[in-house]
């Protein structure tokens, strides 16, 4: 592989070519040598598609949402990008694809390209290659984006800053008002789906939703919908179709769309610029002095944190980027 093979794939993906655009999308998830230059190439053309974020818990129905969605989406001519992060196999390291090899079985004839990922060890539910996976297909030509991460939770909620809405499905097992407070679902959904709504309880969780919506209404402009679904026998489907593109208008108005990715690319600039100092960072710290802090904390005689933070500031002095009164 070299540089002009890459610029034939990215080419071809551009134009389309869903094999091209696949092993684009392999070359960055491997973390090839040239994904910096692959995604140098692709960004320009990405920014057009519009990303739409599926999370809740496990067995909440996620992936026959989407599947229900994909149905729509392509039915309404649109070309859609899914990327599908799943669960880590323990043994393989590998994506547990699930139900996913149905999803592709079924969708072989519509304008779909499907994608499974591995969460890895990533807690924010995506995993750590997906917004460039999901620009790749933005810049290949697809309408409608779908991100579905693994699961939700407090420290899995960053589906939120790279997508333009939010979907939260739960199921009447879901609990109560207390518990979907804690897991920072209020903050983070534009849309909630409360699917398998055949199920005892769907209509009780689903007002205590907008009860609690209610109490929160001078701290949005926009106040999330509320949705009963039964995905597996295409039920509320429609509904929740609309309540997307309703979500979608809203953005469209007075810049807020803008005004939303902004934030997102200011929030990754931030991840991004952490992580390349931290970088940097430990190029500056000696090894052997790292052991010795290791055995500092093992016998107590210093908590990590603060053997960690006096270490920095000793390598940063010695490299000269902190004066010694610093």
């Amino acid at each position: 592989m070299n540089l002009k093979m890459i610029d034939g794939l990215v080419e071809e993906s551009l134009n389309g070519e869903k094999l091209s655009t696949a092993r684009l999308i392999s070359m960055v998830e491997r973390k090839s040598e040239y994904a910096p230059y692959i995604m140098e190439k692709i960004f320009p053309y990405s920014g057009k598609a519009y990303y739409i974020g599926v999370t809740g818990p496990p067995g909440a129905g996620k992936s026959t949402v989407v599947d229900r969605l994909i149905a729509m989406l392509c039915k309404n001519k649109y070309s859609v990008g899914v990327i599908a992060v799943d669960p880590t196999s323990p043994f393989s390291g590998g994506a547990l694809l699930g139900d996913r090899v149905r999803m592709h079985v079924k969708h072989d004839k519509m304008d779909v390209f499907i994608r499974s990922m591995s969460s890895g060890r990533v807690l924010g539910g995506l995993a750590r290659t997906s917004k460039e996976a999901a620009r790749i297909l933005d810049a290949s030509g697809k309408q409608v984006i779908i991100i579905e991460t693994v699961g939700v939770g407090q420290s899995e909620l960053d589906i939120a800053e790279a997508t333009d809405t939010v979907l939260v499905i739960i199921t009447p097992e879901s609990g109560d008002s207390i518990q979907i407070m804690k897991a920072g679902l209020m903050e983070i959904a534009d849309i909630f789906v409360v699917n398998k709504s055949d199920r005892p309880g769907a209509e009780d969780i689903s007002m205590s939703i907008k009860g609690m919506l209610g109490r929160t209404l001078h701290k949005r402009d926009w106040v999330p919908l509320v949705f009963l679904t039964s995905a597996s026998v295409n039920k509320g489907i429609e509904d929740l179709y609309e309540g997307i593109w309703s979500h979608h208008r809203y953005l469209s108005q007075d810049s807020k769309l803008e005004g939303r990715r902004k934030k997102h690319f200011e929030q990754e600039m931030q991840t991004r610029i952490e992580n390349e100092f931290a970088k940097i960072l430990w190029n500056f710290v000696d090894k052997k002095d790292i052991a010795k802090v290791v055995d500092d904390t093992w016998q107590r005689r210093t908590d990590p944190q603060i053997a960690a933070q006096n270490l920095v500031r000793s390598s940063l002095k010695q490299a000269g980027i902190l004066t010694p009164e610093s």
